[in-house]
């Protein structure tokens, strides 16, 4: 298990077979799920001083990571619904 805070796993806790399902038999989610893990261990080697880009920086990134979220999220909410 990862030691990053903030995998999707993590994020939806719940939803290990929505989350199955989607990478299985949905590209869209796919990619989603790449750029967020990519997007997310990004921001936690910012957070671990690892690398450190400006603060105007960090937080579009965090946008953008949490736009992905809500955008999957959506996902997983109509994978169980349906």
């Amino acid at each position: 298990m990862s030691n990053t805070p903030h995998e999707l796993s993590a994020e939806f806790p719940n939803d290990h077979a929505a989350l199955h399902e989607l990478k299985l038999h949905n590209a869209h989610f796919v990619t989603l799920a790449d750029r967020y893990h990519e997007l997310n261990g990004e921001i936690h080697r910012i957070e671990s001083e690892i690398e450190t880009p400006s603060d105007a920086h960090t937080e579009l990134l965090k946008k953008q990571r949490l736009a992905l979220l809500d955008e999957i999220s959506g996902m997983v909410a109509k994978a169980k619904a349906g």
